[in-house]
């Protein structure tokens, strides 16, 4: 059987981005469990009524994939204790037009990394709220919601937090078993 194909929205879009470094930890610790698609959403348009019912190509493309997709994984950093607007963005071009959602009903998982003292906790909750509206099964437990280690700037990561990886990792992939 073929690895579920979990399409990756990083909402960290930064050059030196640590939610990517994160990405690509969480990847590795998942390589014989999830084939992951990454979405470069920077490339995407501002979404507008205007457009969605022709999305540019660049939108019509990550609809298409979005479409294909088992599932999905938000990876989150926090500004000013919500999600960046990027990412908002994103989830608005694969929601819309109005009953042509192709988020619902997909399994779904949030992570994400940022210096502050409660890692993600404040943009995850409010990601979670708009996953919820569309519909997705978003996966409570556990929550991966990281305060930066500093390792991770040199592309290291403590093997607490790697095992830690590792087990979400492995629920994420049973949980998008369980709900396709």
């Amino acid at each position: 059987m073929s690895r579920p194909k979990i399409i990756a929205l990083v909402g960290g879009i930064g050059r030196d981005s640590i939610n990517q470094k994160l990405f690509g930890f969480f990847r590795e610790e998942s390589k014989e469990l999830l084939d992951f698609d990454q979405f470069g959403i920077s490339a995407l348009p501002y979404f507008s009524q205007d457009l969605e019912n022709d999305p540019p190509p660049e939108a019509a493309g990550f609809k298409k994939r979005v479409r294909e997709s088992d599932g999905a994984l938000f990876v989150t950093p926090e500004y000013n204790r919500s999600f960046p607007g990027v990412l908002k963005n994103a989830i608005d071009w694969a929601s819309r037009p109005y009953g042509q959602n192709l988020w619902s009903g997909k399994p779904a998982y949030i992570i994400g990394t940022t210096p502050g003292a409660i890692g993600t906790f404040g943009a995850q909750s409010q990601l979670r709220g708009v996953l919820a509206f569309l519909d997705l099964k978003i996966m409570n437990q556990p929550e991966c919601c990281f305060t930066f280690p500093k390792e991770l700037t040199a592309g290291r990561l403590p093997e607490p937090s790697r095992e830690f990886l590792k087990m979400c990792a492995a629920k994420f992939a049973q949980w998008v078993s369980d709900n396709r």
